[in-house]
Formats: C-alpha cells, structure tokens, sequence
C-alpha cells in the first residue's frame, strides 16, 4: 500500500503490525478510535478504517482521555512521535500514566524531528549531528519506558522494527491489558538522522538500532557498565492489580446519584 512515508521507512512496518494485533484481538472497527498527532506518526490514522482522531502537537493523550472518559467501553489508542509524546506532550504522557486509564500509547521513537528536517529531540543521542545541534547534540538522551514506568504506567513495553513478530506480540499484549499502555517502537528515519550520521541507507539505521537494543532478560544479567548506552526490549512491565481510571470514576458516579436520590427522597418526605 504507498504512504506518503520515506522509502525504507519502519512506521510501515509498525503500522502492519498494529493492523495484525487488531485483528488477532477481533475488536469491531466501529468500537476502536485512533488518535495521532504531529509528525511522521501522524500519518498513521490515514491509513486505517476507524474512527481516528487527528490533533495537534503533543496533544494526543489530552484528547483520548477525553475520548475513553466519554467512551469507556469504546478501545482508545494514541500514535505519537518522539517529539510529540516526550517534549511538547510529556505533561500529558506524564499524568496518562499517573491515572492509569485505559489507553494504549504507542510512542515511534526514531530519535529526531523527522518531518520538520532534523532538529534535536529529547531521544536523540548525545554527539549525533542535528539541525539545531550541528555541532554535535550535547543534551542527555530521553528513555521514555523509564519516564512511563517512574509515572505509574501500568503497562510499559518496548520494540525493535528489526523484529516485526515481536512488536506485533507486544502491541497485542498492550491493547489486552486494562489499564495505561506504553509501548515505545524502536524505529529508523534514515533521511533525516541516518544520512546525516554516517548511516547513509535505511539498512545501516536499522543495524544501528539493533546494536544498541538487547532483550529484558539478557539486559537485567548485565552489569551496570554494560548496560549503559543500551535498550532493554520486551515487556519491562506490567501490573494487572492497579485501579483503572475509568472504573474509578464510574464508582464515583454511582455514589454521587445514589446520594442525590436520597437528598430527592428525603426532601419529598418532609414536604408531606
């Protein structure tokens, strides 16, 4: 199918397998609402038959907390790049997660501005050349599963485009779990970071991104030495016990109208 995606691009292979988790799931597409923003990723609701969401930058999850808030039966997912989830829309990845409510954040991580010509992102790694850091990008790198994991993400995964069964695998797993689902997509954007860091075709990027990833259970035998500078992949957590967001205020609701009855009641008593 052609997207306006970059020849080479791993977003079409996330999106393949998003589609495959899906359908394995066997939700109805009038019951699922995908929600994008700016960026490469938000292209990805253009290519899907459901209802979908478009938003502006960084914005996703403020929207589809609004969205399963007015839908709680109703499967809401967000796709966001990078720059969109971390910088501009880390407060609402943030508070996503305090609540744990009952969305799945798919983060594309191909550390750079992609679609606005290469500036720094908050995944970038330190040294590497960008638009805005020619020089070399002094900021520290950004890991976006410890960002979820510290803020109460009751599901926190990460994958490797490299290994498509395996994304596939998680995203499943993500979308089955009740509760906040992150889950961060290791992906190459070999125009805009790849060509101008030495990795000049999409192969040399996505190599790239295996040398730096390893498995959870390889990474947790390491020593802290040689951990450093490394993605551990995987599910890296998942807790099944925590309160979700949605239950907690329908819980609330009840109480609230079943107070207000009694108010109702007990007034009409006293009248008579």
């Amino acid at each position: 199918m052609p997207t306006l995606w970059c020849w080479g691009c791993g977003d079409g292979v996330i999106l393949k397998a998003f589609i495959r988790a899906i359908d394995k799931l066997g939700w109805e597409k009038d019951d699922i609402c995908l929600v994008s923003g700016i960026g490469c990723s938000g292209r990805f609701s253009s290519y899907v038959d459901m209802n979908t969401v478009h938003t502006t930058h960084g914005r996703t999850v403020a929207f589809a907390t609004g969205i399963k808030l007015a839908n709680p039966e109703k499967h809401v997912i967000c796709v966001a790049g990078d720059g969109d989830a971390l910088a501009i829309g880390g407060n609402h990845t943030i508070h996503g997660c305090r609540r744990n409510i009952d969305i799945t954040l798919i983060l594309i991580n191909n550390f750079i501005y992609g679609l606005t010509n290469s500036q720094t992102s908050p995944t970038t790694p330190q040294g590497m050349w960008t638009v805005s850091q020619k020089a070399g990008n002094i900021d520290p790198t950004f890991d976006g599963c410890k960002l979820a994991i510290a803020s109460g993400a009751s599901f926190v995964g990460r994958e490797n485009v490299t290994a498509p069964k395996k994304l596939e695998k998680l995203i499943y797993q993500a979308l089955a779990h009740k509760g906040f689902s992150f889950v961060e997509a290791l992906s190459n954007c070999h125009i805009n970071l790849g060509r101008k860091n030495k990795m000049n075709s999409a192969m040399a990027n996505l190599d790239w991104i295996d040398s730096i990833t390893v498995s959870k259970k390889k990474y947790d035998a390491m020593t802290p030495e040689e951990q450093l500078n490394l993605l551990p992949t995987g599910i890296l957590k998942q807790d099944t016990e925590v309160a979700e967001y949605c239950d907690m205020y329908a819980e609330i609701i009840k109480v609230h109208q079943g107070e207000r009855a009694k108010i109702t009641q007990d007034d009409f008593v006293k009248k008579i």
